[in-house]
């Protein structure tokens, strides 16, 4: 397949997810941060856009399953690493201060970046910089042992 076929589905597909992300209102991240406050005024609307996206992606997966090779690539990319770790731990827990903190994760946030407004242009290039503040420092910093190897 053509790189410009790839980019195209990417572009595509992409669309698709912001378009949802926008429809089902997680583009405001006073939705998320209500669903985290589970002690005031809990709003539980993202636990049924998360379990939509959740049935959906299952569903995929079992047709994807079905496939000899992908439609758009020479092969399936399917992560190795099964280990949990100090690094997994630790980006996991950075991630979710950051998610309740902010009301934004990656995805939703790039797609809010279509709305114009100045602190999700902020958060984007923060995220940027720690991304590759990570990449940087990754490459200098030795494995982490495994918590466990039950995983």
């Amino acid at each position: 397949m053509s790189s410009l076929m790839r980019i195209l589905t990417a572009l595509v597909l992409g669309l698709i997810f912001g378009l949802g992300l926008s429809l089902s209102g997680m583009l405001d991240p006073a939705r998320v941060r209500g669903f985290l406050d589970i002690t005031g005024a809990w709003d539980p609307s993202l636990m049924f856009v998360l379990g939509g996206a959740v049935t959906v992606s299952a569903l995929g997966y079992q047709l994807v399953r079905r496939l000899a090779r992908p439609t758009f690539a020479p092969e399936f990319e399917i992560p190795t690493n099964r280990r949990i770790d100090g690094k997994l731990i630790g980006g996991s827990a950075l991630f979710g201060i950051g998610w309740g903190l902010s009301g934004f994760c990656p995805g939703p946030a790039v797609a809010a970046l279509s709305t114009g407004v100045l602190p999700v242009a902020v958060f984007v290039a923060a995220m940027l910089i720690g991304m590759t503040a990570h990449r940087l420092v990754g490459r200098r910093s030795p494995a982490v042992p495994a918590l466990g190897s039950r995983f």
